[in-house]
């Protein structure tokens, strides 16, 4: 029960995310489908109120603490960039960017583009949780393959 609970917090932890808790999960003795399971739900977990929250907390820390409006500015752009590249392709473009699973990717990412870009929040949902499953099971494979060619190897 500890293992699930620290591999849904992992999950939870924006750049981190479902990345390191399905390694962690399964390095805690968790089976595959398990590590999987928990690591997806604690990725989505915080995703609806991000979506629906980003934008007003950005604003309420613009106003009230001048020394982070640089740093929140550039998580704007940052955010606005990215969206640009998916515009054309709203929907798949945001499942996409959330299912790589890469460095400034994922579903913390997602949520950031979805809201600069004002895409409806049924809309973004769906293209987060199709992109999290998609990254949850390429990061599983990999790190189920990575530990049974390890495991062979030593």
């Amino acid at each position: 029960m500890k293992a699930i609970l620290l591999t849904v917090l992992v999950a939870m932890v924006p750049v981190i995310e479902l990345r390191g808790a399905i390694p962690f999960g399964m390095g805690q003795g968790l089976s595959f489908w398990t590590a999987f399971l928990w690591g997806v739900v604690g990725n989505l977990l915080p995703v609806p109120f991000l979506i629906l929250f980003v934008r007003k907390v950005f604003n309420f820390l613009k106003s009230r603490f001048p020394r982070l409006r640089s740093l929140v500015e550039k998580l704007e752009t940052r955010g606005r960039e990215k969206g640009k590249r998916l515009s054309r392709f709203e929907w798949l473009g945001l499942m996409l960017l959330v299912a790589i699973p890469l460095p400034g990717t994922g579903a913390w990412t997602g949520c950031l583009v979805a809201a600069m870009l004002d895409i409806r929040i049924k809309r973004a949902l769906s293209a987060i949780l199709v992109g999290v499953i998609t990254a949850g099971l390429i990061v599983s494979f990999v790190t189920y393959g990575a530990s049974a060619l390890f495991n062979g190897l030593f």
